[in-house]
């Protein structure tokens, strides 16, 4: 197990951690949150040894292995697939000293190791991995100076998970993934045999891949079982009664006081009124945690339009070859939220290209409403942004009739305070960057907002700031994002590009997510014939009901079983060497119950699934 016992540690003489402590059981899934600049990173440098400790310890079992992604693979002409065998350095160099051994014994520990290992299959589960991560069967056998810094931190990725060390750090690793990218490795975690460490702002993940949620906050460190959502409201549930007992002291002090002012100078209630001071003395005031900053973004509203906004009639669009997409019969109106769903290199970002103008139709045709302004925004435009200027020269060299105090506040809008504003973008953070390339995206108040993964560098505060935007904003959002919980909240439709088409998609994200963890390709789209089905009669649905109301119960059963048993296994006294077989025991039972949880979940989806049917 992880122990992290009273640290302490500084950067430039701000307290990062002062006395913070936690206990992480052996393969145990968790997820780490806090405030930007608290310090997550800095937590897992610390486990990796990188940097040394002003006070405490942080102590891991002998001789365990720590891995996780610091920066993309280098450009070589190896490719993808070696460069991920190669990441398991134990293989690699037994496989090379399996060619050169000549000593018959040597030779049997080499092989016998390698089937410990399981290294015969070593070339099937980095294959499974990669194409898990968006690499097809023909770009793992490409060099990686094929593939652009991005995609190279996908093969760096895999490599770390392909090496399947004891203790796997992962610091955002969505942050360069497609939505079928971050869904695969959502499930990946799920199974994964060894603790997981992972510093995330997506919901989803959080909720769906770990078991608990250290929590770095005041530079401490407090370990809550479940997911995120549990934690967000064991959270505000504490927030709000230390804020009712500071609220009880405050008065009780108040009418101390008061009576201590009154009757201080009043020899007849002078030993009342000493008395009060003694008590005043004695009451110890609580401070009420502060609610997390609110976090806003202000989009300008614009007019309205007549509808349609776009309107594709048989439409092509490429890049001077063949055309990507191609057939594209699509309207857009004002009040339309739509995401683009599909892997890839199937072309959504072709097709946002080409709806903001930034691409031509090369073949039928595209019309626009002629007062039409569009706000877009993408990831690379984050990396465009003057690093030596200033948000607010960004916004006067776009504003230059506006006075400081209205540039100030349109930045303000989007949570980029007075030293923000005044502070070179190269100083920002992240997610300061991402929040002026919104406002720059969003200063001339468009009727159509293209997002091309906003919500990457956005903590998960800005992330809800962001769908309180989106939800009041007027004009038509068009968004690609990996965040499901993003999705889930802002679009009302569904568009999937795949196979050089743009179809509706006819089910939900929920039924889209499992299309895509089973390995589903053939999704229902609106083109595709319905089949007439037999009506379900009446006693049919109410057996289906009562199937899923026991699915229900025997969920619920095994869902207590597990928490219990985290419960269990987070007792750092089971982890002393007197207590190994009883730490085995309950290691077992919590494996049982897991395995079990799978079942019980996918007989709930199957039995869900018939009763929808025959509803």
């Amino acid at each position: 197990m992880l122990k992290i016992e009273d640290i302490t540690y500084n950067v430039e003489g701000r307290p990062l951690f002062e006395g913070a402590t936690a206990t992480i059981p052996t393969g145990h899934k968790v997820g780490l949150v806090g405030r930007n600049g608290a310090g997550k990173t800095t937590l897992f440098r610390l486990i990796r040894g990188e940097l040394a400790l002003e006070g405490g310890a942080i102590t891991l079992p002998q001789r365990a292995r720590i891995g996780g992604v610091a920066q993309e693979v280098p450009s070589s002409e190896t490719s993808l697939l070696d460069t991920v065998l190669a990441a398991d350095t134990e293989r690699a160099a037994l496989m090379a000293e399996a060619e050169t051994a000549h000593d018959p014994h040597r030779i049997a520990e080499i092989q016998a190791r390698l089937s410990d290992i399981d290294a015969w299959s070593a070339e099937g589960r980095a294959a499974s991995i990669l194409k898990g991560l968006g690499f097809d069967a023909e770009e793992q056998l490409m060099p990686c100076s094929a593939f652009s810094g991005g995609w190279r931190m996908r093969v760096a990725l895999a490599g770390v998970l392909f090496a399947q060390p004891d203790y796997l750090l992962l610091d955002e690793p969505t942050n360069y993934l497609d939505l079928e990218g971050a869904l695969w490795l959502e499930s990946y975690l799920q199974k994964y045999p060894h603790t997981v460490l992972i510093i995330s702002h997506d919901r989803g993940l959080l909720n769906r891949a770990v078991q608990g949620i250290l929590h770095l906050d005041n530079r401490k460190l407090t370990y809550w079982q479940g997911g995120y959502d549990q934690f967000a409201r064991q959270m505000a549930e504490r927030r709000a009664v230390l804020q009712a007992e500071a609220k009880k002291v405050e008065a009780r002090r108040a009418h101390l006081q008061s009576f201590v002012d009154r009757f201080k100078a009043k020899a007849s209630k002078a030993v009342q009124a000493q008395s009060r001071v003694k008590m005043l003395e004695k009451l110890t005031p609580i401070t009420a945690p502060e609610d997390a900053k609110k976090v806003v973004f202000t989009f300008p509203a614009p007019e309205e339009l007549a509808p349609p906004i776009i309107n594709l009639d048989g439409a092509a669009v490429g890049y001077g070859g063949p055309p990507v997409l191609k057939r594209l019969n699509l309207r857009i109106d004002q009040d339309d939220r739509i995401a683009l769903l599909g892997k890839n290199g199937e072309g959504k970002s072709t097709l946002s290209k080409l709806l903001a103008g930034k691409l031509q139709a090369s073949e039928g045709k595209l019309s626009r409403s002629s007062k039409l302004r569009i706000g877009y925004f993408a990831q690379h435009q984050v990396d465009e942004l003057h690093l030596d200027e200033t948000p607010l020269q960004h916004i006067m060299r776009l504003r230059p009739a506006e006075g400081q105090p209205k540039l100030r506040a349109r930045l303000a809008g989007f949570g980029l305070m007075a030293d923000q504003a005044d502070t070179v973008v190269a100083r920002l953070s992240g997610g300061q960057k991402a929040r002026l390339s919104l406002l720059l995206a969003t200063i001339d108040a468009p009727h159509l907002l293209i997002l091309d993964e906003p919500t990457n560098h956005l903590d998960i505060e800005s992330r809800e700031a962001l769908v309180d935007a989106l939800t009041e904003y007027p004009g038509a959002v068009i968004l690609v994002s990996h965040d499901m919980h993003l999705l889930g909240l802002v679009a009302d439709r569904l568009w999937l590009v795949k196979g050089g088409a743009v179809t509706p998609y006819t089910e939900d994200l929920e039924a889209y997510r499992r299309q895509l963890l089973a390995g589903d390709d053939d999704v229902k789209t609106a083109a595709q014939p319905v089949e007439k089905k037999r009506q379900a009669s009446r006693e049919e649905v109410l057996s289906l009901k009562a199937e899923v109301r026991k699915c229900e119960e025997r969920l619920e059963k095994l869902n207590d079983m597990r928490d219990k048993l985290a419960t269990k296994l987070a007792d750092p006294a089971l982890y002393e060497d007197s207590r190994k077989g009883e730490l085995a025991t309950w290691n077992a039972k919590y494996a049982e119950v897991m395995q079990a949880l799978d079942k019980a979940e996918a007989l709930w989806l199957a039995a869900q699934e018939r009763l929808e049917a025959a509803a």
